[in-house]
């Protein structure tokens, strides 16, 4: 099966007045459709910097990265826009929910950027995105009528909205106290187990715990790539 990420000798230096900063000093791995992956490393690691790349929300500096096998390291800002909303859901700490819309104007979103949809698919299409994070009853609440455990669900369902091959979550649990969390990533191993890939980057250990494969960034480099049940994948470049 052709991977869905695939990144070889990623790197990605900063400049910060006359430092050169290198982010990313070279990372490799291959994420195939239908794995859940937590991306863990401490502050200043470098998970940040990957996630951004992965999202199609920056450039590397050299090395290549395949997204469903489209070479992202070629695209301009407009191909990166369209790559974005076609290929990737995003689930963000804060939970980025327009106050005065309600859950579903907030899921047709993405839809409304893409354009060339109709008003009746986008609303029928963010139904059931709502309907899939168990939110189907809730869908014209406000955000501020909503616990915080469900407007990371209406975020969750706009990120499904589009249908996207990759859900891409940044520090999903962030904000949420330890029972909604636990609902929250409940909620991605369903949707995982429907065939939806996820990935998730987390600095929380119990959190990265649900994912099947952990891959922890330490000083810019991949220091360990762990799948649930086997002994470490070892680091030589395949």
């Amino acid at each position: 099966m052709a991977a869905i990420i695939q990144v070889e000798d990623l790197k990605k230096f900063y400049q910060m007045g006359d430092v050169e900063v290198q982010a990313l000093r070279g990372v490799d791995f291959t994420i195939h459709p239908g794995e859940f992956v937590a991306i863990m490393g401490p502050s200043g690691s470098g998970k940040s910097t990957l996630m951004n790349l992965l999202g199609c929300l920056d450039t590397p500096t050299s090395g290549r990265y395949l997204l469903d096998g489209v070479p992202v390291e070629r695209l301009d800002k407009n191909q990166l826009a369209v790559a974005r909303n076609r290929k990737i859901g995003f689930v963000f700490q804060q939970f980025n929910l327009l106050p005065r819309s309600t859950a579903r104007e907030n899921v047709e979103l993405p839809l409304v950027y893409r354009g060339g949809i109709s008003t009746e698919e986008r609303q029928q299409r963010a139904a059931e995105a709502l309907d899939s994070v168990g939110l189907g009853d809730r869908m014209d609440h406000h955000p501020r009528e909503l616990s915080g455990g469900q407007q990371q669900r209406v975020a969750i369902a706009r990120g499904l909205v589009t249908r996207p091959a990759l859900l891409l979550a940044d520090e999903p649990t962030g904000n949420l106290d330890s029972h909604a969390s636990e609902e929250i990533m409940a909620l991605f191993k369903n949707l995982n187990d429907q065939g939806i890939t996820v990935v998730l980057v987390t600095h929380e250990p119990d959190i990265a715990d649900h994912a099947e494969r952990q891959l922890v960034i330490r000083d810019g480099q991949l220091a360990s790539d762990i799948r649930k049940g086997q002994e470490e994948v070892a680091h030589a470049h395949s």
